[in-house]
This record gives C-alpha cells, sequence and structure tokens, in this order.
C-alpha cells in the first residue's frame, strides 16, 4: 500500500493493469494476429464482431464498448464494459516494434472498479499473450 492506495490504484484512472511481452515477429505480423478474427476473439472475448474504425460500437458475449482510435500497426484504444459494473473501462493496445523481427506488444486497460476486477483482468492478459505465443 502506497499513500493510502493499494497495488494497482492511481489517483487520476482508479485500478488499472498492464502487461506486455515481446514476440518474434514483425510488427505487421504482430497487428494481423491481434486484429484478425481470431485475434479478437482471443483478446476480446467470444462472438466478438468489431468493425475496427473509430466511433463503432462493438458486442460480445463478456461485454461492449466502442472503438476510439485505430492507428494501424500502432495502437487500438476502445472503451469495455462487463455486466456489473457502472462505468466502462479503457482499453489500450500498442504494437511497439523492437527490431524487424521482434515486437512487443502491450496491453494496457484502466478505469478498472476496483482491485478485484484488476486481478481479474490481469490473469485475462496473461491468459491472452499465452494465447498469442501459442499461435506462433
Amino acid at each position: 500500500m502506497d499513500n493510502g492506495r493499494v497495488v494497482g490504484q492511481t489517483k487520476s484512472v482508479g485500478f488499472q493493469i498492464g502487461v506486455r511481452r515481446t514476440f518474434p515477429i514483425s510488427q505487421e505480423k504482430a497487428w494481423q494476429l491481434i486484429t484478425s478474427e481470431e485475434g479478437l476473439h482471443l483478446w476480446l472475448g467470444e462472438g466478438a464482431n468489431v468493425i475496427l474504425q473509430a466511433g463503432q460500437h462493438y458486442m460480445t458475449k463478456t461485454g461492449e464498448g466502442e472503438i476510439r482510435i485505430v492507428k494501424p500497426l500502432q495502437q487500438l484504444r476502445l472503451t469495455w464494459q462487463t455486466e456489473g459494473w457502472e462505468k466502462p473501462s479503457t482499453i489500450q493496445i500498442r504494437i511497439i516494434s523492437q527490431a524487424s523481427d521482434k515486437t512487443t506488444i502491450s496491453f494496457h486497460q484502466e478505469k478498472l472498479p476496483n482491485q478485484e476486477a484488476r486481478e481479474v483482468m490481469k490473469r485475462h492478459w496473461e491468459t491472452v499473450l499465452e494465447g498469442i505465443q501459442e499461435r506462433l
């Protein structure tokens, strides 16, 4: 605990979690994987029928939200809210080229409702990174 807050809690955006991993693939391959139908189902959930365009609303079996930013090969930013949450969280995915054959995929989620939701989402994002690794 730091300054009266618990791990993962910030003053400005509530609870947050970030995970990242570097993979032996190009930035293009990482983007293709994250934005493919299989990739979207992996990180966003089953039933993800998403048009990756700013302003588009989407719905999955586990939640819904709105696409906010799409920067091809670099970044996705969207809101996501599941049942029981009063407000949506914000998810940011970054694809960061480390070299022609190494790319970091980063998932960051903020505005989570509480520490329990943070732990659930931490496990989720770690599982997503494992799923990406298995697909390579």
